[in-house]
């Protein structure tokens, strides 16, 4: 089951400046920033209320973010939404027919177990499950 918004994740160029930015929108400075070299990535979160958002730079050309950006441009890549049993999740949402990019989760940035379903069956979104590592 959904329980709420984890976070939205934006795609950027420059962590750095992207960071400095989004200090100054929020008035305050990022929570947690991780580097994730298995998916060649840096990410900076900031918590806002019961969420957050998750700034995310590519580390390489071949990451997805970079492609990401190569063809949209920076802003808004993902919604982050956390579950109760992750792979329950999975089954729940493959058998109502959803395409999941991630047929088993993985570790992913804080802690958290993801899995990703394909924007082909959102809408165009790009949807993340998440739940804390236990």
């Amino acid at each position: 089951m959904f329980e709420k918004i984890a976070h939205i994740g934006v795609a950027v160029k420059d962590i750095k400046a992207s960071t400095k930015l989004f200090r100054k929108l929020f008035g305050k400075a990022p929570d947690h920033t991780e580097s994730l070299p298995e998916y060649k990535v840096h990410t900076v979160m900031f918590e806002i209320g019961h969420s957050s958002i998750e700034l995310t730079e590519a580390t390489d050309a071949e990451s997805p973010i970079a492609r990401f950006i190569e063809k949209r441009g920076e802003g808004v890549h993902h919604v982050s939404f956390v579950v109760d049993d992750i792979e329950k999740e999975i089954a729940r949402l493959k058998q109502q027919g959803f395409q999941m990019i991630d047929d088993k989760p993985r570790l992913g940035a804080d802690n958290y177990y993801v899995a990703f379903l394909h924007p082909k069956s959102t809408n165009g979104v790009l949807v993340e499950i998440s739940q804390k590592k236990a």
